[in-house]
């Protein structure tokens, strides 16, 4: 078990559990894998390559189910998928705070979510123990006993951050499983994970501000914690200048953003808008709204039609636009931090 300084112990062979689960729990009907067509992008002089995914079948994907109960008068409580899930979708408790459990729509396989046992929101800053939680789980795929491997965790607070459940959460990402068919996609060897990249080469760039800070080996729980409380504050201070050092770092969030942690990498972009809309490659019609969330800092964007996917691929600088949009330029003075745990 991992648990060393972190004071949290992810359960024994991780990456096991997480894929019997999944695959029994596909197999029963209870979680719905879409797969997904790949293309590598390279937008601008970025030096980032961008995975594009495609997924028809997502734009049939079901709606939660209503708010239930409640009577005449009062409001009604919102489907909490994290709740009281069911046996099959979970994959273990993560004591003392959290439960592991399946993600009910997948675009990558064996993807997994950490949440709080009760109900926290998602728009408060992050305690030491989901840090710390979310980080236990990363050691534990790369401490694996039969192969070490790397685990992408992101969290989305805020309206503009592509958030979608109110119960805290943070989601988890086999980086193996993110690389499923870039064997066969046109410079699909070139794709790393991106909040890496910004943290450790010199020609890494996007057009979004993106505050990083190293992960040293042995980091403890208040240094994680620590770090992540820092950048949050950096970022709200890029977004409102005039609060300098008056920024709490508990309770509720100022500013949308999204929150990415690796092995050695823990990465935080604030957020503006959801995303933007793109035109076809005659720029004479709207072809839809390309929505971002976490997995930005992975170097990923998912689109849902086929006319998206189309003028993308066509015209890659269309990413680019999209990505200039969503954030904090990143000319602003002051964006990265760089420093080490």
């Amino acid at each position: 078990m991992v648990e060393d300084m972190l004071g949290i112990r992810a359960p024994p062979n991780l990456p096991g559990l997480v894929k019997a689960a999944f695959e029994k729990a596909r197999v029963a009907g209870d979680l719905t894998y879409y797969p997904t067509q790949v293309a590598i992008l390279r937008p601008g002089n970025s030096g980032i390559a961008f995975q594009l995914r495609f997924s028809p079948a997502l734009a049939s994907k079901p709606k939660p189910p209503p708010p239930s109960g409640g009577d005449k008068g009062e409001k009604k409580k919102p489907f909490n998928p994290f709740e009281n899930p069911l046996p099959s979708m979970t994959i273990a408790p993560l004591p003392p705070n959290h439960v592991l459990v399946l993600n009910k729509f997948a675009i990558v396989p064996e993807h997994f979510i950490l949440a709080t046992r009760t109900v926290k929101p998602q728009t408060h800053v992050l305690e030491s123990d989901d840090i710390a939680a979310a980080y236990a789980c990363i050691r534990a795929y790369h401490e694996d006993e039969d192969k070490a491997q790397d685990l992408f965790a992101f969290f989305n607070s805020g309206p503009h951050s592509g958030a979608s459940q109110p119960h805290r959460h943070i989601q988890l990402l086999p980086v193996a499983q993110m690389r499923a068919g870039l064997e066969s996609a046109k410079n699909g060897a070139d794709w790393e994970v991106m909040a890496d990249a910004l943290s450790s080469r010199s020609d890494a760039d996007v057009p979004f501000a993106v505050l990083t800070d190293r992960i040293a080996s042995g980091a403890t729980a208040e240094q994680l914690h620590a770090a992540y409380v820092r950048l949050y504050k950096d970022a709200v201070r890029l977004l409102h200048p005039e609060e300098n050092e008056n920024v709490a770092g508990e309770g509720e969030a100022r500013i949308s953003y999204n929150l990415a942690m690796t092995r050695t990498t823990m990465a935080l972009c604030p957020r503006i808008v959801e995303g933007a809309t793109i035109r076809s490659k005659s720029g004479e019609e709207v072809v839809g709204p390309v929505a971002l969330n976490g997995t930005v800092l992975a170097g990923t964007a998912l689109v849902k039609n086929e006319a998206e996917w189309d003028a993308l691929r066509e015209d890659p600088d269309k990413l680019l636009g999209v990505l200039s949009k969503i954030g904090v330029s990143s000319s602003t003075k002051g964006v990265a931090t760089g420093s080490n745990l």
